[in-house]
């Protein structure tokens, strides 16, 4: 497995306007995220330099770009408010990345595929929910002293924004609302088909439009009604720290707090990451390759070697975690991008941009970010998603319902826990129904194996042969089981034994060595 490779310059007049595009995309995301994580703004932004420099580099995909997501938005936020501190957080981090390089090393990339749809989109939609809850205080303004206050939002107790006025009242803001509506107006508008079939839109992003209106229209506010003009002293506007020399650029990395490794919380909240930014990750390149105009399948191993070599880094740093994203592989592709040439220009454009015009990137308002991530995440929960999952059945509605309503209501761990024992339940469920099928003429029973039988089937298979009347003959046919577990034949042999009490014949059919005899013929 080769670690990484070399970016051509064969398909540059693509992907160099690719890697401007994926920026202009990426830039509002990376502060975005970081918000909704609850995080310095600074860290949002090295994920994504990260995630475009040093992820693409080892990539085992040639479209996929990296950077930090919305998916683990609220295990950061979860994990900073139980620490205390972001240097411990950061820890996390890091030891995410290195469990990552040894999942890769294991060549353990395909575990990903044993995590049932229903509960990955259950997962992902409660995310979603989670993001919109956190997100509605800072679209009305309520972004002062917001760190402290992060969990009096959170679970049920987010309503009470609603429902006291004297909240609602407080949080209210006319321009943060302002900002977060028309913000929200451009994103709905983007999403139109005829809009959607305008060239420039794919171009330029609804998520850029909506930063600059959001800078444009808070500086209108300063000149006719300054009453209502965000400002960053009120913690309404985004905080990236402004240097004054490369030097001073380079003391703005936090570094992690080594001394909690020992930690068992730290490892728990890496054990996440890793579990849930892999997953992501898998899902996002299987998704990038089926959009690849030339077909090419990404090495997921090679990948996941590449996002704990940046996680690692990352976390050294001071970065968020990182994932591969399909919003901004997406952009990537349809914007043109052919190799990971795209992504790496989009990591230098945002490390230019926070050395060179921090400034400006100060000017943003909270609000409009708010929007942004409000569409994020309504589009990880819609409603047409719950209804697709619905009609596909109960199979899969029900994992996809019960993690949604557990993570929300405890953890990421606790709700995909629950969501893979509804899944096992019905994988379970079809096995006992489908593993056999028996049919009679009179007191002649033929019992058909029509899968592999293993202890899970026991149950059904004890039910059939209950059913066989006294007096009767019983052929069993295993000719379409490869394999048949060890309590399969120890339940055969203990049914022949009892048998021969009611006077039942048995024969067996292409039943013997799937696994050992189940008798000793000797």
């Amino acid at each position: 497995m080769a670690f990484f490779s070399i970016p051509t310059f064969a398909s540059a007049k693509r992907d160099l306007p690719a890697g401007l595009v994926v920026f202009l995309v990426a830039l509002p995301l990376c502060l975005g995220i970081a918000l909704a994580s609850g995080a310095p703004a600074f860290s949002g932004i090295i994920a994504g330099v990260i995630g475009g420099l040093v992820i693409s580099f080892f990539s085992g995909s040639e479209l996929s770009v990296s950077g930090p997501a919305a998916g683990l938005a609220v295990i950061v936020a979860t994990a900073i408010g139980k620490f205390g501190t972001f240097e411990t957080f950061l820890m996390a981090v890091m030891l995410s990345g290195i469990l990552q390089m040894l999942i890769s090393f294991l060549r353990a990339g395909s575990l990903g595929n044993y995590i049932p749809h229903g509960v990955i989109k259950g997962m992902l939609a409660a995310i979603g929910i989670t993001i919109i809850m956190k997100q509605i205080p800072h679209a009305l303004g309520y972004d002062k002293g917001f760190t402290d206050e992060e969990q009096a939002f959170a679970g049920a107790d987010w309503v009470h924004i609603f429902t006291d006025p004297f909240h609602a009242v407080q949080a209210f803001h006319p321009g943060a609302v302002t900002i977060a509506l028309c913000s929200l107006a451009i994103l709905v508008l983007w999403e139109l088909k005829a809009i959607k079939r305008q060239k420039w839109t794919g171009i330029v992003p609804a998520a850029l439009i909506c930063v600059i209106l959001g800078i444009a229209l808070n500086a209108v506010f300063g000149s006719v009604a300054p009453s209502i003009q965000l400002l960053g002293s009120n913690d309404h506007l985004v905080n990236l720290p402004v240097a004054d020399s490369l030097m001073g650029f380079f003391g703005q990395f936090t570094m992690p707090d080594f001394s909690a490794v020992t930690n068992p919380l730290v490892w728990q909240t890496a054990l996440t990451i890793t579990a849930i930014g892999s997953v992501e990750t898998l899902l996002s390149i299987e998704a990038s390759d089926k959009m690849d105009p030339e077909k090419r399948i990404s090495n997921s191993d090679r990948e996941l070697l590449a996002q704990g070599i940046g996680n690692t880094i990352s976390g050294f740093i001071g970065g968020l975690p990182i994932t591969s994203v399909i919003v901004r592989s997406s952009a990537n592709i349809y914007a043109g991008g052919r190799t990971r040439l795209s992504s790496m220009v989009h990591g230098l454009l945002l490390l230019l941009s926070v050395l060179l015009i921090p400034a400006l990137l100060n000017m943003i308002p909270l609000a409009c970010l708010a929007a942004i991530l409000l569409v994020v995440g309504y589009k990880l929960s819609s409603i047409k998603l719950i209804r697709t999952t619905y009609h596909e059945g109960w199979s899969q509605f029900l994992p996809f319902i019960v993690t949604t309503v557990v993570v929300v209501a405890t953890d990421i761990l606790a709700g995909v826990a629950a969501g893979l024992l509804v899944s096992i339940f019905f994988v379970m469920k079809s096995n006992h129904h489908a593993a056999f099928s028996m049919v009679n003429d009179g007191n002649s029973f033929l019992l058909r194996f029509n899968k592999d039988i293993s202890f899970v089937n026991k149950t059904a298979l004890k039910r059939h042969l209950r059913s066989v009347p006294a007096e009767s003959s019983l052929i069993i046919d295993g000719a379409k089981a490869q394999y048949i577990d060890h309590d399969i034949y120890e339940t055969l042999h203990d049914y022949e034994l009892s048998a021969t009490f009611r006077n039942i014949s048995i024969e067996l059919h292409h039943v013997h060595g799937k696994e050992r005899p189940w008798r000793n013929k000797g």
